[in-house]
């Protein structure tokens, strides 16, 4: 049930509901502060919520959708839209029925909510008694009543309809009971800061079939009632319609009691309903409105945290148009642009990790693929020139003053004092040299591009460079300066973490630039001895990571789906080799031994990651010729670098795979694009563009954005339209003066011992499990879903 347009701004319960239910597009400084109250504010799929999971026994009945037995989402009637939760339940004597909508996680999120009392919403579409209503259970143990994580508890069942009374037919009411009302019934005292599952369970057997619509559970505080001062009306508001969206704007509302904006539309230009909303500090969003040649009306109202809203703003109307295909990808780079834009951290202007997450975490090699995104954004006219150069100052005065190792910066850092932050453990508290290769190789790219004469601009290209020259990437060959590069050393445990950098993967940019550094180069040979190594050891890892033989001398020589593999292991590994150490270096400079064109060993492995796909062997929902794009990214089980082979695919596609691929397959990821965007854009498309990954199996659609995956999108699309940001990356005279090193070396017949030079895998696996060269991070289990 809506609530009709003229009954919005007075409505307390809707309004607050609905800032909840466009979490999802809050500002991502708010994020964090956000994600430590909601429980549940809507489904991102329209069928069943992902984060639940329904039972019953016995004569008891309760509604599940799939086979994984989700909580079914209702799209008619609701607090926040654009859905509910829909609890249909039938409690008879000898059964049971049990409902658990688990908190919705994300990587590196503050675990701790805030809050003294448990909040929901319930609408029945009949009346249901007090004593009729089901009981409920909290639990802090991810497993929810099966609590198998020690000290994890539970609660005792309290009844809902002790803290709601009888539920009317046809009005929404809301639950608000205690937290400290909920007494331990586990051997552990149960903490409610760290509150996980929300069970809702069979209370009086009466016999007879409910239906009770939830909606916007958090944890919070009640907030006093203040008064304020009446908010100005949004000016300023313009809409531009797209080829299946419109991006509505306004001028910010200067109020310190300002909480949101409501986006009001009308298709008729009458009657105006509520379509969504933005938190303060966001002035644009994105309406996806599924069809060409659609004309729809905006109006923009301000409102505070007590529900008070303005009068709403003049109109604004937009339609939408089919796009050719060069203004199809221009709505795709400005979209994922404004990740970088919009989303960056405040104070220092780097790329957050993941929107939403934890927005003290800024990622160094996120942050080099943004600062790519920049040239791109300024080159393209999403920004003036001066605004770039502004940002990037802030980025180059964060970076001189953050904490660095011998030159190199760890891989995460707090935006607001530049300190590290061991996110992967105690060792991981120093130098990511992997991590400040990919923040130089959009730093170097930015140097030859933010060349002019003003004066801020000369300031940066003598900063950035001295920055490039305070690498010591010779450091980082380990004590006995062998002839690996290692990933990590810190002044605390040294070489503790013993990762020697040995390809084919997404490092080989730590090699290209240790070589071309002015001031603290590495030999060229280590090109050989250490990335290309064929020593045991390099043998070894490979296979130790891969669990295969093919490519583990480097070169592979082998066709896959009828397509030539020259280096790679097995399948070639998630399309991410592909794109991170080259968003700026550009392939078609390289060849070496191996291969005569790291260009064309690019497209080898996207073709076969596409052929993989359109094969689907595990017969996962949703792969074809246009769906594809096995590369890293977060899934139903966490944070997983899929790839093409039996281990290594899970059933999850992710965007930017088959969309940073465009250089290498641009026939290809332009299906991919009108699929992702026309097809399925209702889900998947919002305002950084493209959601992380989809898994349409399960049913499941990323509720966050990362910061590695929207910026390759971005210059790699810029690449194979303009070569932007290659050109300007291989500008830089370094780069040319060490491709001729490689060369010298490449000719030398000594770099390579003549045994081990030429030699080729004994053996040929039908299955590869390629993975990124990180381990660290844990491997899908989910189950296959057919067809």
């Amino acid at each position: 049930m809506r609530l009709p347009a003229s009954n919005f701004p007075t409505s307390a319960c809707w309004l607050v509901s609905l800032l909840a239910g466009f979490s999802l597009l809050a500002p991502p400084a708010r994020a964090s502060e956000y994600y430590r109250h909601v429980i549940f504010d809507n489904s991102l799929t329209p069928d069943a919520y992902f984060y639940s999971r329904g039972t019953s026994n016995g004569p008891s009945y309760l509604e599940v959708r799939n086979k994984k037995s989700r909580l079914p989402v209702d799209t008619t009637t609701f607090v926040t839209p654009p859905n509910a939760l829909r609890l249909q339940w039938e409690s008879r004597p000898g059964g049971g029925w049990v409902a658990e909508v688990r908190l919705q996680g994300h990587r590196n999120r503050n675990p701790e909510l805030i809050g003294h009392n448990l909040y929901f919403w319930c609408f029945a579409p009949s009346a249901i008694a007090a004593g009729d209503l089901p009981q409920i259970v909290l639990s802090d143990a991810t497993e929810g009543l099966q609590v198998a994580e020690l000290p994890a508890s539970f609660t005792a069942p309290l009844p809902l309809g002790t803290y709601t009374g009888a539920i009317p037919a046809g009005r929404w009411v809301q639950a608000r009971i205690p937290l400290a009302d909920f007494p331990t019934a586990s051997i552990y005292q149960f903490r409610p800061q760290f509150l996980q599952d929300v069970v809702f369970h069979q209370g009086r057997p009466d016999g007879v079939r409910h239906t009770l619509i939830i909606d916007e559970i958090r944890v919070d505080d009640d907030h006093p009632e203040e008064q304020s001062s009446s908010l100005s009306v949004p000016e300023g508001v313009r809409a531009i319609g797209y080829d299946r969206h419109v991006v509505v704007r306004w001028d910010p509302v200067n109020s310190p009691t300002l909480a949101r904006y409501i986006i009001y539309r009308s298709f008729d230009g009458r009657v105006f309903e509520p379509a969504g909303m933005q938190p303060a500090g966001t002035e644009r969003y994105s309406d996806f409105l599924g069809k060409a040649e659609i004309t729809a009306q905006y109006r923009v109202a301000a409102a505070d945290w007590h529900y008070r809203t303005s009068a709403l703003s003049q109109p604004a109307s937009a339609s939408t148009r089919d796009f050719d295909d060069d203004e199809l990808l221009t709505m795709l780079e400005e979209a994922c642009f404004h990740y970088y834009w919009e989303g960056a951290d405040a104070q220092s202007g780097m790329a957050r990790e993941s929107i939403p997450g934890d927005d003290r975490i800024v990622a160094t090699g996120a942050s080099g693929m943004g600062i790519a995104a920049l040239i791109v954004g300024a080159d393209r006219g999403f920004i003036t020139r001066v605004q770039a150069v502004e940002r990037l100052t802030r980025i180059v005065n964060f970076l001189e003053h953050a904490q660095r190792y011998h030159g190199a910066w760890s891989h995460y850092m707090d935006g607001s004092t530049g300190k590290t932050m061991a996110v992967f453990g105690m060792f991981d508290d120093g130098g990511d040299l992997v991590e400040t290769s990919f923040l130089m190789e959009g730093l170097l790219a930015a140097r030859q591009y933010f060349r002019g004469p003003s004066d801020a601009e000369r300031d940066l290209y003598r900063r950035i460079t001295q920055l490039w020259e305070a690498v010591e990437w010779d450091w980082y060959r380990g004590p006995h300066r062998n002839e690996f590069l290692y990933w990590h050393w810190s002044p605390e445990w040294e070489w503790q973490i013993q990762h020697p950098l040995i390809g084919f993967n997404e490092v080989m940019i730590t090699y290209l630039l240790g070589i071309a550094s002015p001031t603290h180069a590495i030999p060229a040979s280590t090109y050989y001895s250490g990335w290309a190594s064929q020593a045991q050891r390099a043998v070894q890892y490979r296979q130790g990571w891969s669990g295969i033989t093919d490519g583990i001398h480097y070169r592979n020589g082998h066709s896959y789906y009828g397509i030539k593999l020259d280096v790679g292991v097995g399948t070639g590994g998630p399309l991410f080799f592909t794109h991170y150490s080259f968003f700026g270096f550009d392939p078609h400079s390289l060849h070496d031994r191996f291969t005569s064109s790291y260009f064309l060993n690019n497209r080898s492995l996207a073709l076969i990651n596409r052929a993989y796909c359109i094969a689907d062997p595990k017969h996962f929902k949703g792969y074809g010729a246009d769906a594809w794009g096995l590369t890293a990214s977060d899934g139903p089980d966490g944070y997983v670098p899929y790839a093409p082979d039996d281990t290594s695919d899970c059933g999850t596609l992710t965007p930017t795979g088959a969309l940073a691929s465009f250089p290498y397959t641009p026939e290809a990821s332009m299906a991919a694009l009108k699929h992702y965007y026309r097809d399925l854009g209702g889900e998947m498309w919002d305002i950084y563009g493209p959601r992380d990954a989809f898994n349409a199996g399960a049913d499941w659609i990323s509720p966050i954005y990362m910061g590695l995956n929207q910026a390759p999108i971005v210059a790699m699309v810029e690449n194979y339209r303009t070569g932007l940001v290659w050109k300007n990356f291989m500008a830089n005279p370094e780069i040319g003066t060490m491709l001729r090193q490689l060369d010298a070396v490449t000719a030398d017949s000594r770099a390579v011992p003549s045994a081990l030079r030429d030699k080729q895998p004994r053996s040929r696996h039908a299955k590869a499990q390629a993975r990124s060269t990180c381990a660290r991070r844990p491997v899908c289990a989910a189950a296959a879903t057919a067809r």
